[in-house]
């Protein structure tokens, strides 16, 4: 460590425990990222990288989950059920620990991807792309969604959201990847573009999306709604609505919309319909419901996954997020409530015309997505969402994850197999 400490003092990075101490939080914030990111995390990764690869070690990181997530349990339950792969996981609870818990949980992940032969990620890393990765190691980027909706990654860079491009390069948080997953052809030159990719390397792979493969798994779309009549009694014999947006503001303190209207919806459609709410992970704090529609409308977010509620939905309403293309799959209706969509242009900005891609209404007030749901009938146009689905969709047919399988493991599949 004492060769580390001399580069730091020498670039003003470090100048010993009590002076960081009482250095500003905004300035110990940039010490700290940038002794962990260019040397503390790549020297873990140095001394654990001489040790010979092991060729069937898999490890899967989940940046802030606390559990295997529906990006990675597809494929993650096929190699442990099927194959005799060594198989670890990592949770680093990115935000939602302390500093110092986190550090702990990134150089143990770090000593673990040093030797393996396989790493799989579903969302951007800065951790994971601060380390000189092995040229034996194949990583690969599920990613969390699918489609390309609000810009991420470099696509962000001087916007609001982003930082400065200079600090996004110097930093970066999608690197050393060998394959990136994406669910259409249509969709590769925008991965590209957020992730810092040049076209000529072909890392992005049209291949489709692991997690989608269950929208096409009859037991699995029956069992989810066999789990909603046994949590929600009082949805048997009625349709489902959901709701879920976005979330608002930076993924640290990420907020749910607060314009919603559940008592208007409760009104309008409790004998018809039930709400559910299903609000992003990011979000801690989630706007209460009514108690007097405590029978129409109820909060999943911590019930059931969005996969299992998208099986079981009706009617989707969303805003900005990218579950829409994992809904356009059932070809049902969708709602955009987009009422704060110049602000959200701005803070973020979209790959597409958000006028053209929405296969659906775009509303701004609880008044017309009423007036809409209330003559579904006649207004809903399926001929737009099976022609956005084919756009954006078109490699996720239930077969992805046997694809990614065997464009990542080629030959090791096989002997691997139980």
């Amino acid at each position: 460590m004492s060769a580390i400490k001399d580069k730091l003092r020498k670039t003003f990075v470090y100048k010993g425990y009590k002076y960081v101490k009482k250095l500003p939080r905004r300035v110990k914030n940039k010490v700290y990222k940038h002794y962990t990111l260019k040397y503390l995390y790549p020297s873990v990764y140095k001394k654990y990288a001489k040790q010979p690869v092991k060729e069937d070690k898999v490890v899967f990181i989940e940046i802030r989950q606390p559990q295997i997530s529906n990006s990675f349990k597809v494929i993650y339950d096929d190699l442990k059920n099927n194959y005799n792969f060594d198989i670890h996981e990592h949770f680093l609870r990115t935000t939602f620990v302390s500093r110092k818990e986190h550090q702990e949980r990134c150089k143990a992940m770090i000593r673990d991807i040093a030797d393996a032969k396989y790493v799989f990620l579903n969302e951007a890393s800065n951790v994971v792309s601060s380390v000189p990765m092995r040229k034996e190691t194949i990583q690969t980027q599920l990613w969390h969604g699918c489609g390309a909706f609000k810009k991420f990654g470099m696509s962000t860079a001087d916007l609001i959201f982003g930082e400065n491009r200079k600090n996004m390069l110097k930093y970066p948080f999608n690197k050393n990847y060998t394959y990136v997953t994406v669910s259409s052809p249509e969709v590769v030159w925008a991965y590209e573009e957020a992730m810092n990719i040049k076209p000529e390397e072909h890392i992005v792979r049209p291949v489709g999306n692991s997690r989608t493969d269950v929208f096409f798994d009859p037991a699995y779309i029956e069992a989810a709604k066999k789990k909603l009549e046994e949590l929600l009694p009082q949805s048997k014999g009625k349709k489902v609505i959901l709701y879920a947006p976005t979330f608002r503001g930076r993924v640290a303190k990420a907020a749910s919309p607060k314009c919603f209207d559940t008592e208007q919806f409760c009104k309008a459609f409790s004998d018809e319909y039930v709400l559910i709410f299903k609000h992003h992970p990011l979000v801690r704090k989630r706007p209460p419901i009514p108690e007097e529609c405590s029978s129409f409308a109820v909060d999943f977010t911590d019930t059931m996954t969005i996969d299992e509620l998208l099986c079981v939905s009706d009617i989707c309403i969303s805003d900005y997020s990218s579950l829409v293309f994992e809904y356009s799959l059932f070809e049902k209706p969708m709602i955009f409530y987009a009422y704060d969509l110049d602000n959200y242009f701005d803070w973020r900005g979209f790959y597409y015309d958000y006028y053209e891609l929405a296969p659906g209404p775009i509303c701004t007030t609880n008044e017309e997505m009423i007036d809409y749901i209330r003559h579904i009938d006649t207004r809903f146009e399926k001929e737009k969402v099976t022609a956005f689905k084919e756009k954006f969709m078109s490699a996720c047919d239930g077969h992805a994850t046997e694809r990614i399988e065997k464009m990542v493991f080629g030959d090791a599949l096989q002997e691997h197999a139980k």
